[in-house]
């Protein structure tokens, strides 16, 4: 544990000079650490991902309640992980009631297995999709950039399929500006971040989509995180998410104005449950 701990650290220095090392400074029992809490979180979450890997059961009651969308009723659904899970929607947004369907710690594959109770079955005009910084950090096992990039693919091909315009966000920047900061930054490569915005950002091009671009606006010029957008280097605070409903509402409008381009199910009668 030990040696891999020392290459981790190795790998964050060694990133480039747009990462230049920031305080506090890395140490191989840093690298330990970060690693034995990734090993406790695989460890303390191995029921669930035996029993309900994408974890159905937290929405599904929320889901059926919610019903099918009103007659000239457009729903935005926010998709992903623990920056989602936490954002308080009806206080960024307030009189819109936006969806919330976030679950923290989720990686893409998990949300892959929720996304047609949790997206496709409520019948949104747009979903927001916000993820990949728990696959980059390996909570459901060791991913490739490839592997990740073949999930939002998946993503992308299910929405519009279902008549569903998509918007995908960048993977927010990270710090180590203090030591619980640290931990989750030696779990999350900087330059895996880049590059996987990078793809998407091109992927997103390419097809139609809408880039929300939430890393340009909330990194400083080390290319971490912000210190005052956060409190662990991880999660956006009061002021980060202050910075992204704004950006989040003009990709919505954005995504608002282009046509439905695929529609492969009806649309549901008006008051009809989803199918579940």
């Amino acid at each position: 544990m030990k040696s891999s701990a020392v290459l981790i650290v190795s790998l964050i220095v060694g990133c480039g000079p747009a990462f230049a090392q920031s305080a506090p400074q890395a140490t191989p029992e840093d690298g330990y650490e970060s690693a034995r809490s990734l090993e406790l979180y695989r460890e303390g979450h191995a029921s669930m991902f035996m029993n309900d890997f994408g974890q159905l059961e937290r929405y599904h009651d929320a889901d059926v309640a919610l019903g099918s969308p009103a007659p000239g009723e457009q729903r935005i659904v926010f998709f992903g992980d623990s920056i989602t899970d936490i954002w308080k929607l009806d206080e960024s947004f307030p009189g819109r009631h936006y969806i919330n369907r976030g679950i923290g710690g989720q990686t893409t594959p998990q949300m892959l297995v929720r996304f047609r109770q949790d997206v496709i079955d409520l019948h949104p005009a747009v979903v927001v999709i916000l993820a990949g910084t728990n696959d980059i950090a390996g909570n459901t096992g060791d991913e490739s950039l490839q592997q990740i990039e073949g999930d939002y693919v998946s993503f992308a091909e299910l929405a519009r399929a279902s008549g569903i315009r998509v918007v995908f966000s960048s993977v927010t920047p990270i710090d180590d500006y203090n030591p619980t900061a640290l931990r989750f930054f030696l779990q999350r490569s900087p330059q895996k971040i880049l590059e996987l915005n990078d793809w998407l950002k091109k992927y997103c091009a390419a097809n139609g989509l809408v880039y929300l671009d939430y890393f340009s606006a909330m990194a400083d010029s080390h290319g971490y995180l912000k210190a005052d957008l956060t409190n662990d280097g991880l999660h956006p605070n009061a002021a980060g998410f202050a910075v992204m409903a704004p950006l989040a509402q003009a990709a919505i409008t954005e995504a608002l104005a282009q046509p439905v381009t695929s529609r492969k199910q009806a649309d549901p009668a008006p008051g009809s449950a989803p199918a579940h």
